[in-house]
């Protein structure tokens, strides 16, 4: 028998801003653990090293993902060890789905393969994996003879923040469907109306086709997305863990969508079989907060709560809690979610309208749209305990082997105390080891680096003192992530 060769692809790079607070653009919600113990990313690369038949074989998957995000793709595979090392594509700046499957393509399409791609956002959810790879492997053989394949939901309720599938009733094989149209996000009465007549299925954002036929598409169709897309490729450079395309080359590519460059234009185009996999699986693309509460599980009044909540007299309400006690009463179809640094309280309803806090704090310079309290750093991790007008107190956090880089400041000083394991202190000429309730202090215009020799994770406080205590205050001598400036 001969096997069909798959080139799994990750896309990796969305900002997730509807599931603020918790969801923030330097940490989105694909890297966050929502339920069980795995990311959103996490999840979406175990499924499709699931996908392994007699008559499948998968390659290690392909992950196109932010430059900003790269060490969150790297700590969160290596967490894996049922998934393949990856290849990770990184995009400079955001194109939309259409170049970053474009990149895909062309890495496996390297040396003349033409395997079939099975692509997937990395924020997504499904409640039945044996569903989901029993409708992925048939989408598979159906695109392994040259159709373009989507996988599509049947709908359960008028949902307005997806678009649609609408399907021709042909078949091919015991369970494609041919696709008709497809359709924009409708609103209510069009929704409602899609689920009175059937035959209208939620768009998963997941497709399956031979990496030789989306190029083709692409370049009958959009041109000028192909030849930039190309001509970023072909400038790319690669090091050990990234493959990095040209950064002003890519910057020149339109930004597009797969549903808007190729897919909504193939259904009238005579060249390419447009076919439909239903997905019976418990899908989400957990889009808002009201998603997460329909996936989650609830107790008799329809409450969802995680983490250490308090819930008295309410009913069908979202409660989450990362840090503290959150306690309510009295509410209905209401979203609450708390975090050290922000608490969203919204009607469920409305909680598509969460970007709009997003958008606001972005507008006025604040700091909440994009970070956590806690901020990660290849190295590990700071927490911004506390702060006052000439100080700053951070709650640090460093792997074990990692070190921070060889840096000086020009405006603050620093005093670190060990918490527990094992710190290596560069201060100015001298390099010495501390434990576990020792400490020093890093004058302002040290040269200084932090570093863990040990095997265990290295904690401790910093407290910052000084005229300017902004995170741009810096410069980096030496660097192991490539951030140095000198």
């Amino acid at each position: 028998m001969t096997s069909i060769h798959v080139q799994p692809v990750i896309i990796a790079g969305g900002s997730g801003t509807r599931l603020w607070p918790l969801s923030r653009a330097q940490h989105p919600k694909q890297f966050l653990v929502l339920q069980g113990n795995r990311s959103l990313f996490q999840q979406a690369a175990t499924r499709l090293a699931g996908l392994h038949a007699e008559d499948i074989d998968v390659a290690a998957p392909c992950v196109v993902g932010n430059e900003e995000h790269r060490f969150l793709v790297l700590d969160q595979l290596r967490e894996l060890k049922d998934v393949a090392e990856a290849t990770v594509l990184l995009e400079p700046l955001g194109r939309n789905t259409a170049p970053a499957m474009t990149l895909a393509a062309l890495h496996a399409a390297a040396g003349g393969a033409d395997p079939v791609l099975v692509v997937t956002p990395a924020d997504q959810t499904v409640t039945d994996d044996a569903a989901f790879t029993r409708a992925l492997q048939q989408a598979v053989r159906v695109a392994a003879q040259g159709s373009f394949v989507i996988l599509g939901v049947t709908p359960d309720r008028p949902e307005t923040g997806f678009g649609y599938i609408r399907t021709s009733g042909t078949r091919t094989g015991a369970d494609a469907l041919g696709v008709a149209q497809f359709v924009e996000k409708p609103d209510r009465p069009t929704a409602e109306r899609y689920l009175t007549e059937g035959g209208y299925y939620w768009n998963s954002g997941m497709f399956v086709v031979r990496a030789s036929v989306w190029l083709k598409a692409l370049e009958q169709f959009r041109p000028d997305i192909a030849a930039a897309t190309r001509i970023a490729w072909d400038r790319k450079t690669v090091d050990a863990s990234f493959v990095r395309p040209g950064k002003a080359e890519f910057a020149a590519i339109a930004s597009e969508s797969v549903d808007y460059a190729v897919m909504e234009k193939c259904p009238d185009s005579s060249a390419y079989d447009i076919r439909m996999v239903p997905l019976a699986a418990g899908w989400s693309d957990l889009g808002a907060w009201d998603a997460v509460w329909q996936v989650s599980e609830k107790d008799g009044a329809g409450n969802a709560c995680a983490g250490d909540t308090f819930v008295r007299d309410s009913r069908d309400t979202l409660v989450h809690a990362t840090s503290r006690l959150v306690g309510v009463v009295g509410l209905t179809n209401v979203v609450v979610v708390e975090t050290p640094d922000a608490v969203l309280v919204a009607d469920r309803s409305r909680s598509q309208d969460v970007k709009h806090i997003v958008s606001h704090l972005d507008g006025c310079g604040r700091s909440e749209h994009s970070l956590h309290r806690q901020v990660h750093r290849p190295w590990g991790w700071y927490d911004s305990i506390d702060s006052g007008a000439r100080f700053q107190v951070k709650r640090i956090m460093v792997k074990p082997g990692a070190s921070l880089s060889l840096q000086k400041h020009h405006h603050r000083a620093e005093h670190w105390i060990v918490v527990s394991g094992t710190a290596e202190v560069t201060n100015g000429d001298q390099v010495i080891l501390l434990t576990e309730n020792q400490s020093t202090y890093i004058p302002l215009g040290q040269v200084h680096r932090l570093a863990n020799p040990g095997k265990v994770p290295l904690e401790i406080i910093e407290v910052q003192s000084g005229s300017y205590l902004g995170e741009d205050d810096i410069v980096r001598y030496e660097d192991t992530y490539g951030r140095a400036k000198n």
